[in-house]
């Protein structure tokens, strides 16, 4: 007869945790009878995991003391995919968990893994370093990040108090006094999606008030509330470029635009605070503001490609500024 390969794991997750089930209780975790249950525990044992049969007025099932899952069945290159991947998540600051979990996980991984395989992977992470930090911003509240995938997905409304920058947040609720110079706000908004940029989580919504759409900083939502009902998003919505809109057109102090002898993706993966346009003659344009030109000139140099600014013009000296260093750097 075959068994639900699922619910014999699930027996095998309940044992887990410690002490012994009697057959009824177990039958009713899993929703089958305690012969069903009797079948299942003779699958685990054919499968070498010890189940042990207490008997008497207490009876049941318990795992023999001392029993442990056996390695993880990964190959050598899904387990260095699986490490890295955590590291990398936490090193990068797109982890909404905090970094004792990741280490945790981490740490259970390696746990697991035969022996071999754990001893190569060491290696690698005993030598491991990753160049150009990311940068220092607060990771979003794992229950805010949740909450709101499952919004946005099931397009439910949500209402946030959300904490903006200095000045005035704009359209929203009620201030609740966050502090000096911070004005917080409530608000009910419909998420439309999530997107994780240079080291930040970004949620893009529509302001349920005013209808206009809206780019928030997980960082800064201080409590997210699912609320009932349901709306529609526009068919041709896309988060990522409305982040990337929203970011390039900040009100910054200077409105920068920049015309390159690239393509668009050459542009974009060296500047990924602009709006990238094409133009004709193989040409595109990258337009964003910026508090300040001091990292702009690098910035155009890490493309790699010829290019021409057309604005601003304190632009032009900063990049002059930067040539006339490098070369006297060089000798």
């Amino acid at each position: 007869m075959t068994r639900p390969t699922a619910r014999v794991l699930a027996l095998l997750e309940v044992l887990q945790r410690g002490g012994t089930r009697t057959a009824a209780e177990l039958a009713g975790l899993l929703g089958v009878d305690e012969r069903t249950i009797r079948r299942y525990v003779e699958h685990l044992v054919d499968l070498e995991v010890p189940v042990r049969t207490v008997r008497g007025r207490h009876g049941g099932f318990r795992l023999a003391p001392g029993y442990r899952m056996p390695p993880l069945m990964l190959t050598g290159e899904e387990a260095l995919a699986v490490l890295l991947g955590l590291l990398a998540s936490r090193r990068s600051g797109l982890t909404a968990a905090p970094a004792a979990a990741t280490e945790s996980a981490a740490a259970k991984v390696r746990r697991v893994l035969p022996r071999p395989i754990g001893e190569r992977l060491d290696a690698v992470l005993s030598t491991l370093d990753f160049t150009a930090p990311a940068r220092t911003a607060a990771t979003p509240e794992t229950g805010v990040l949740l909450t709101l995938a499952e919004a946005a997905r099931d397009r439910h409304p949500v209402e946030l108090t959300y904490a903006g920058r200095n000045t005035p947040a704009g359209n929203g609720g009620g201030e609740l006094g966050a502090g000096p110079g911070v004005r917080t706000t409530v608000r009910t908004v419909h998420p439309y999606g999530i997107v994780a940029h240079s080291g930040r989580w970004y949620l893009t919504a529509a302001d349920a008030a005013h209808g206009e759409v809206r780019t928030f900083r997980l960082d800064r939502i201080r409590s997210v509330t699912a609320l009932p009902g349901t709306f529609t998003a526009p068919a041709d919505f896309d988060p990522a470029a409305e982040v990337l809109s929203g970011i390039a057109h900040a009100p910054y102090r200077h409105a920068v635009s920049v015309v390159f002898a690239a393509t668009a993706d050459e542009v974009r993966r060296r500047l990924r605070v602009a709006v990238v346009e094409e133009l004709t003659g193989g040409q595109v344009r990258a337009s964003f503001r910026a508090a300040s030109l001091d990292w702009v000139p690098g910035a155009l140099a890490a493309v790699n490609r010829p290019f021409a600014i057309e604005s601003p013009e304190a632009l032009r000296v900063e990049v002059r500024a930067l040539a006339a260093r490098l070369s006297e750097y060089s000798g």
